[in-house]
């Protein structure tokens, strides 16, 4: 069995560093507003640096730093493969955790805080992985890169679009990568199926404007902002986006049918999500496009009609139906009604039926044989969408073997956020028998 630094097991190491990580708070509000991913940086690199890699920390802006390393591979014309991951994690409220969310505390066999699933304790495996291969002189047949970045909870601009950008050489010859929300298990049905994301939606967020003309709020007010502002997000959120089967959510949906023996009716998918719970989860935000409303800004006074009134919109699409998306959008708004992107990225996707998807879920087979993966689009986005831009293919592959009743899903971002040891160590092994693959 892998063993730590002080000869605890892997998933001890694992969780060791993941604690440590949990206590170092790179809370990412987004708009710049974050606390510094320095220390954090700091310390993933003295982790790197004690384990016999050279690692480099890199900055964006000041403290918004990154880490890039390369592991040398025992073959020059193999292709290198990138591991990335970020060190920032969204907001926590310590008034509504049972512990306090950065104190990385160890309970009930799991380590509790912010980051633990996203994505901390991810980071926390590679580390572990990494630093055993090392101590064994165990090498990977391309160049290992790893990348620990900052910014992932906002554009990225500060973290992964920064180092494609600005280190693109860092990343010369690799073409595939492994990185967050993939590879745990889900129960239904009496089978274990392990979703191995091999593509996610694009995103598109928008800031709209409206534009009228100001006056006196006792006054008849026939261009006020505010109302078409209102309309329109209303109009937006009213809408019901159609199904849009892309071949990534129908590789998932037969996976699904073939693990657990069973019909999905593809005339009824949200149906037919409800019905198989947790696995139908997989697949429920997947099928179509979305918009939510999430901000409204207008006015200064209640007597006072404002001559602008602005919105954003998070929206969501599939490969391939970019286009589609925006001119339903443009519809909806109407011609009052202006957008411009605050961010917007494509749909990235890999491919489900190649031999390191084949790799992927050998690796899980092989620590768990029931496994059943199957591949499924990732309803939200990561920095696969930056790598993306550079000829870099991702894979969301972050393995754990979890307990049916542990709502993974619903601890992103949310409250009482808990990774399991025994998960954790169950993924090192996973991604230590991966990489000899490589």
């Amino acid at each position: 069995m892998a063993t730590g630094d002080d000869g605890d097991d892997a998933g001890g190491a694992a969780a060791r560093i993941c604690a440590d990580l949990v206590r170092i708070d790179t809370t990412n509000r987004g708009e710049g507003d974050a606390r510094p991913e320095r220390p954090a940086a700091e310390h993933v690199a003295g982790l790197l640096d004690g384990a016999g890699a050279d690692p480099v920390v890199v900055e964006s802006a000041p403290g918004r730093a990154s880490v890039l390393a390369r592991v040398p591979g025992t073959d020059p014309s193999a292709p290198p493969f990138l591991i990335h991951g970020h060190l920032d994690v969204v907001p926590a409220d310590a008034a509504e955790w049972t512990v306090p969310p950065f104190a990385g505390e160890v309970r009930d066999g799991c380590v509790w805080g912010r980051g633990t699933i996203d994505m901390k304790g991810t980071l926390a495996m590679t580390l572990a992985v990494v630093a055993r291969r090392l101590r064994e002189g165990r090498r990977t047949r391309g160049d290992l890169l790893l990348a620990f970045l900052a910014d992932e909870e906002c554009t990225g601009e500060y973290g992964s679009r920064f180092v494609a950008r600005e280190h693109r050489e860092f990343f010369t010859g690799c073409t595939e990568a492994i990185s967050e929300s993939g590879g745990y298990s889900v129960e239904a049905g009496g089978a274990r199926v392990y979703p191995i994301a091999t593509g996610e939606r694009g995103t598109a967020w928008m800031r709209l404007t409206a534009r009228g003309k100001a006056g006196h709020g006792s006054k008849p007010a026939p261009a006020n902002a505010v109302a078409e502002i209102a309309h329109a997000v209303s109009r937006i959120a009213a809408h019901r986006w159609p199904v849009r089967l892309t071949p990534g959510v129908r590789a998932l949906l037969d996976g699904l049918a073939d693990a657990l023996g069973t019909t999905i009716d593809h005339d009824r998918l949200d149906a037919e999500a409800a019905r198989l719970g947790d696995v139908g989860r997989l697949f429920a935000g997947t099928i179509r496009n979305s918009a939510n409303p999430t901000r409204l800004d207008a006015g200064y006074k209640v007597n006072v009609v404002p001559g602008t009134a602005t919105a954003h919109v998070d929206g969501r699409y599939l490969p391939g139906t970019g286009d589609e998306f925006l001119a339903t959008i443009d519809r909806l708004l109407g011609p009052a009604v202006a957008r411009e992107f605050v961010n917007f990225e494509e749909a990235p996707a890999a491919d489900p039926a190649g031999p390191t998807f084949a790799a992927l879920a050998g690796a899980l087979r092989a620590e768990d044989p029931g496994a059943r993966p199957v591949p499924y689009v990732m309803e939200g986005g990561t920095d696969a969408k930056s790598f993306h831009r550079i000829g870099i293919t991702s894979y969301g592959f972050a393995p754990l073997r979890l307990s049916p009743d542990l709502d993974y899903l619903g601890m992103f971002h949310g409250v009482d956020e808990r990774v399991p040891i025994d998960g954790l160590a169950f993924g090192t092994r996973v991604l230590d028998r991966f990489l000899d693959t490589r």
